[in-house]
């Protein structure tokens, strides 16, 4: 029933004019429209993301969101001129190198947003 349905993630955020900042200013991207408590943002293939206000934001400890990618490298460095931070890992099975992870499943990279959030960047084989 829903494998053809649209999905979309939601993520928390304990202050979403910072998180609306952040988004805009290091992500590059728009909300569709702006809210006081949330706010939903639009992506590649229609795929969508909410934004909303709570305390919990940041308490994850697991990657919530992630963007694929045809190019980690290029992303990487893109988001690093614009001040995204990546996550460096160095654990039994994932390793980074520059900020990179690679395996035969891919490449991928993690960063945090304002609110601690755990995102990423993949690339596919």
């Amino acid at each position: 029933m829903l494998k053809d349905t649209p999905v979309a993630a939601v993520l928390p955020a304990k202050d979403i004019a910072r998180a609306k900042e952040f988004y805009r200013d290091k992500l590059g991207l728009e909300p569709l429209a702006p809210g006081d408590d949330d706010v939903m943002y639009q992506c590649g293939n229609g795929t969508r993301f909410l934004l909303y206000r709570t305390d919990n934001a940041g308490t994850a400890k697991n990657t919530q969101m992630g963007w694929v990618t045809d190019n980690v490298e290029r992303d990487v460095q893109e988001l690093r001129s614009r001040g995204v931070v990546f996550e460096d890992y160095d654990l039994p099975g994932l390793k980074t190198e520059n900020g990179i992870a690679s395996s035969d499943a891919g490449k991928a990279a993690w960063f945090l947003d304002s609110e601690g959030n755990i995102l990423s960047l993949f690339e596919m084989p």
